[in-house]
């Protein structure tokens, strides 16, 4: 194979690691991440018959409610213009609200912040328009990476369902399980779905351990496992995002491991009443493994006491294990070095969005490859604000090839015209920065 394949071949295996990586443990939780923010309304107290119902912007706290979340049908895949920028326009550049409080979020999860670290604009936009992202979950290579990470939880542990009524059952059931799991991973035996948080930058983040357990050396191994479809290892786009899951990971375990995370914490930032009676089915699921507890504030006083009193060490080694959804079989393991300083400037930088310090922002020019891929490509407002739009170009996605006025260099003048079939979403890129060579375009 030449230059000019090998390195369309890998431009392809980019386009296609956009959704190819599927079976982290969170993606059992991902539909607390599509809801739209009238169901994260839904969470408030009756004041006429003293009921409440779950919030779907809390996560499903563990395997013994994660199958029992609401799925809403799903709406069109396709993106209609105008109601994206009208979204984009009364939600996004609100002066008066941050994005946390704009989207009634009390915490963010690590698989939004992987989505953002892939692209920040996307995640926006998903957040904006449910339904696009609940079609993408919808898909058959996320079912069956869903359904392989299930079977290998059911390995070492079954699924109990119990029944919750608050927000609060539904956090000391994650809290719980927790409980139970420590003694396990104390004796040297391996655990999966492990929740874990904390508050980093002010902002409190939650997530989910795929599997934790000790190799022959004695250390505690993060063990995450992803499914492909292709059967490779992935892009070094993917693998970056991976990376910064995984690193997240440690580093909200390892908080929690050291005594980090505060009562006040969890109360404060998840907005939750600590007097708060438990449902008799969250009091027996408590007796049942060893606990008494009638409050919210029994589970939650427990649990952080044994934090304080267990033996667990921190994370010595993550690790990453890739497997094939058609075969089912190993494609590979990556080790994961962790930069704690490089990754507190990344979690720093996506937060500062969150927190109302910047603006959303798209991916640089090196990673324009992305947009092809991606359903907001024709409406981003990351392309058109940020460079002139180009003038034969229409809003509903039709658009011609022709060089906007604002590219006089002759040599991308020639790329373009060379190659016509690239996504045309990517030329405002273009009269921006005149800084791309044939070599980006794969021009001979």
């Amino acid at each position: 194979m030449d230059a000019s394949g090998s390195q369309q071949q890998q431009q392809q295996q980019q386009l296609d690691d956009d959704w190819d990586d599927f079976s982290d443990s969170e993606l059992l939780d991902v539909s607390t991440e599509l809801q739209s923010i009238e169901s994260q309304r839904a969470l408030v107290d009756k004041a006429d018959d003293k009921q409440s119902i779950v919030d779907y912007d809390s996560p499903c706290v563990s395997s013994t409610s994660m199958h029992n979340c609401t799925k809403e049908s799903s709406g069109h895949q396709t993106v209609q213009t105008g109601d994206v920028r009208g979204l984009k326009r009364k939600s996004l550049h609100e002066d008066s609200l941050n994005p946390m409080q704009r989207f009634l979020k009390r915490h963010l999860s690590v698989t939004l912040l992987c989505d953002q670290s892939w692209c920040e604009m996307k995640t926006v936009y998903n957040i904006l328009k449910p339904h696009v992202k609940r079609k993408e979950m919808q898909c058959a290579e996320v079912q069956m990476g869903k359904d392989i990470h299930l079977s290998r939880e059911l390995e070492i542990q079954d699924v109990t369902h119990v029944d919750i009524r608050t927000r609060e059952d539904a956090e000391a059931l994650k809290l719980l399980n927790m409980l139970n799991m420590i003694p396990v991973l104390e004796t040297g035996k391996c655990v999966r779905e492990f929740p874990v948080f904390g508050v980093q930058e002010g902002v409190f983040i939650m997530g989910v351990i795929d599997e934790l357990m000790y190799n022959q050396k004695g250390e505690l191994v993060l063990n995450e496992l992803k499914t492909r479809k292709q059967h490779s290892m992935p892009s070094s786009a993917q693998d970056k995002v991976n990376c910064f899951q995984v690193g997240l990971y440690k580093l909200l375990f390892d908080g929690l491991v050291r005594g980090e995370v505060k009562k006040d914490h969890i109360l404060d930032h998840l907005k939750l009443r600590s007097h708060q009676a438990l449902a008799a089915g969250v009091q027996a699921h408590a007796k049942r493994i060893g606990y008494h507890v009638a409050t919210f504030e029994d589970a939650l006083d427990a649990f952080l006491l044994t934090m304080t009193c267990c033996d667990l060490p921190c994370i010595d080694l993550l690790q990453l294990e890739y497997f094939h959804q058609g075969s089912k079989g190993p494609i590979g393991t990556r080790v994961v070095s962790f930069d704690e300083a490089q990754l507190r400037v990344d979690l720093k930088g996506y937060l500062e969005y969150w927190t109302g310090q910047r603006e959303p922002k798209g991916v640089d020019i090196e990673e324009a490859w992305k947009c092809r891929s991606c359903h907001y490509e024709q409406t981003c407002d990351w392309v058109w604000n940020k460079w002139a739009p180009l003038p034969n170009r229409s809003k509903t996605g039709g658009s011609s090839l022709t060089v906007p006025p604002a590219v006089n260099n002759p040599k991308i003048s020639v790329i373009i015209s060379q190659k016509v079939s690239c996504s045309d979403s990517l030329i405002p890129w273009i009269s921006a920065t005149l800084r791309l060579d044939s070599e980006f375009w794969n021009v001979p």
